[in-house]
């Protein structure tokens, strides 16, 4: 498991899951394999996929965003509007039990935290 507050995924909003992986899967060599809704990316050599394509469905933009690892979700969501940024996406716990929030810092870039579920 990776330490808190480390960048350990990152995600790729995309309208066209099919097109995203036809351009990323060449450009970088990744592989992709299904997962429900998501698609997990392994890059080579890697043991285990550290990112995942999200169909937007056109509708929300399309995005690259790093993912960080920490503690408590909602805190640091406080904490990143205390120092200027916005939550995006409030904190919201799926069904597996990971916690996600997406984020912008000041100048208006995105990105995401998460807490594993619990056990992981």
């Amino acid at each position: 498991m990776s330490a808190a507050n480390t960048v350990s995924w990152f995600e790729i909003g995309a309208p066209d899951v099919e097109a995203a992986k036809a351009f990323y899967g060449p450009l970088f060599g990744w592989s992709f394999a299904p997962d429900g809704a998501y698609t997990m990316i392994t890059a080579p050599g890697a043991g285990r996929p550290s990112g995942g394509i999200f169909n937007t469905g056109g509708n929300i933009p399309a995005y690259a965003v790093f993912v960080v690892q920490v503690e408590d979700v909602a805190a640091t969501a406080a904490r990143t509007e205390e120092l200027g940024g916005k939550v995006v996406v409030a904190p919201m716990t799926l069904e597996d039990g990971m916690v996600i929030a997406y984020l912008t810092d000041p100048s208006g870039s995105m990105f995401a935290l998460f807490s594993p579920r619990p056990g992981s």
